[in-house]
């Protein structure tokens, strides 16, 4: 094979890579978003119509659908121009690298035992809370409009901004890393039908931004006590103490960690170490 061979063969490899990555990325984020969801039916819907009007030859509804095809595109991109947005912003806030510091294993237990300590505070005394922790997506957008911090973490000091009548009790708190970057923060709400009438604006909140990003929200309510976490757009209602500790330990493990551990045999001792957090 000659060079220039060798240049096209990769160059049409090239374009199928870049093909599937779209597609994946696309349905990755289409499951997360109702509106995209019932969008995405409504075109196969149409698409199996158009099928069964050439195959029987319906000349009037073969017709319209050919108008709907010719105008569709851009019908959708004015009718969901605040999904596409959300997509395209979530994709600039999408990082290739980590910004912030791995974490060793006795920092995130720190960061661990803090939050739950506050949290378990926020039940007992039926205090509103909302805190975010930021993975591989940023949240700089919602830091640049909320309370800058930049702290240490520290039960006492999220139970104080969540305490009633603080400025900053009705926001949402910002971690990254082993800090607690901002306070404050406005978050959008979730429109999922399938959520529950009786949740309120603080679950509503979490499950919007978990919707957008690949954050973890955690909830405290102030009615009922009740604990909850939202990741990936689902909400884990009413957990308990340990519940909330051990979904926190593993989410915010280290992806690579996790893969070493289950791709090298030869190393018991780093599973048994993982496994015991």
């Amino acid at each position: 094979m000659t060079f220039d061979g060798i240049v096209t063969l990769l160059r049409k490899l090239l374009d199928v890579l870049l093909v599937w990555w779209l597609l994946y990325y696309i349905l990755k984020n289409l499951r997360k978003n109702v509106k995209m969801v019932l969008l995405f039916k409504g075109i196969l819907i149409l698409l199996l119509l158009r099928i069964i009007s050439v195959l029987l030859n319906l000349v009037t509804i073969n017709y319209l659908l050919d108008y709907v095809i010719m105008w569709g595109p851009l019908a959708l991109i004015i009718i969901f121009q605040p999904e596409i947005r959300n997509v395209l912003e979530q994709l600039g806030r999408s990082k290739l690298l980590g910004r912030h510091k791995m974490l060793t294993v006795d920092e995130r237990e720190k960061v661990v035992y803090e939050i739950v300590q506050a949290m378990d505070y926020c039940k007992k005394s039926r205090i509103g809370a909302l805190i975010t922790i930021e993975r591989d997506n940023s949240l700089n957008d919602y830091i640049e409009k909320s309370k800058k911090l930049y702290a240490d973490i520290s039960s006492d000091l999220l139970v104080s901004i969540f305490f009633p009548n603080n400025p900053l009790h009705d926001g949402g708190v910002i971690i990254q890393g082993d800090k607690i970057t901002s306070a404050g923060a406005v978050f959008p709400t979730s429109d999922n039908l399938k959520i529950s009438k009786r949740l309120g604006t603080r679950h509503r909140a979490a499950l919007g931004i978990s919707e957008e990003t690949d954050c973890i929200s955690l909830i405290a309510s102030e009615e009922t006590g009740r604990l909850s976490i939202a990741i990936g757009g689902e909400l884990h209602y009413n957990l308990t103490l340990d519940e909330v500790k051990l979904m926190l330990l593993e989410e915010l493990r280290p992806k690579k960690i996790t893969v070493i551990a289950d791709d090298e045999e030869e190393m018991p001792n780093e599973k048994i170490d993982e496994s015991a957090e």
